[in-house]
């Protein structure tokens, strides 16, 4: 392992165009939350969160594909995001992309890439 990792869910969890796994990302104290969805055959992760509205994109835990399974979707306002890239290529954020995360997939399961431990502030340490 030449990167520290830490797993997300089995492989087998994310469907071609399916429904997604959410998971809590380390940084920033863990309030922020990501999700990974399969597209074309790849997995493909990003920080749960609309660049145009700043609230997470699923309108159900998971939910995170058009009904054709074609773009991902904010909940909020439709806007309509490329499961390739992030970018938005419908809506009021058209050509702001969501915040990829790097994952991996390997031996059956899917691992987040890069996401430090939670370390604890001291009453010295500015958050």
């Amino acid at each position: 392992m030449d990167r520290d990792e830490r797993l997300i869910c089995p492989a087998q969890a994310l469907p071609e165009g399916g429904k997604g796994v959410r998971f809590r990302l380390n940084r920033l104290g863990g309030e922020e939350r990501g999700f990974a969805v399969r597209y074309d055959g790849e997995v493909r992760a990003y920080v749960n969160e609309c660049p145009h509205a700043f609230t997470q994109l699923d309108w159900n835990p998971g939910e995170f594909f058009d009904e054709a399974g074609l773009y991902l979707v904010c909940a909020t306002h439709g806007a309509m995001f490329e499961p390739h890239t992030g970018l938005c290529v419908v809506g009021p954020c058209r050509g702001a992309a969501l915040a990829k995360l790097a994952v991996r997939e390997r031996e059956g399961a899917v691992y987040l890439l890069d996401d430090p431990p939670l370390k604890k502030l001291k009453e010295t340490d500015s958050p």
